[in-house]
């Protein structure tokens, strides 16, 4: 259980910079007009809010520490 809070702490917190550093994007996809069945749509490309990254970077430095404080 103490390796394995450890690992995913790591886990999160690494995820959680990569997020921060505007690394992580996805594709959002938006029906500008539809005649019929003639669609206009739009694909634009947003990166995910840094907060969510750096609340990432918090929750896996304290699973990581609360790993390394648990007795065996």
């Amino acid at each position: 259980m103490r390796a394995g809070l450890i690992v995913i702490g790591i886990l999160i917190a690494a995820l959680g910079l990569w997020v921060a550093l505007g690394k992580f994007t996805y594709n959002d996809t938006e029906t500008k007009a539809q005649l019929g069945p003639v669609k206009v749509q739009a694909t634009e490309e947003k990166s995910v809010q840094p907060a969510l990254g750096y609340v990432g970077i918090v929750v896996g430095a304290g699973l990581v520490i609360a790993g390394a404080m648990r007795k065996r």
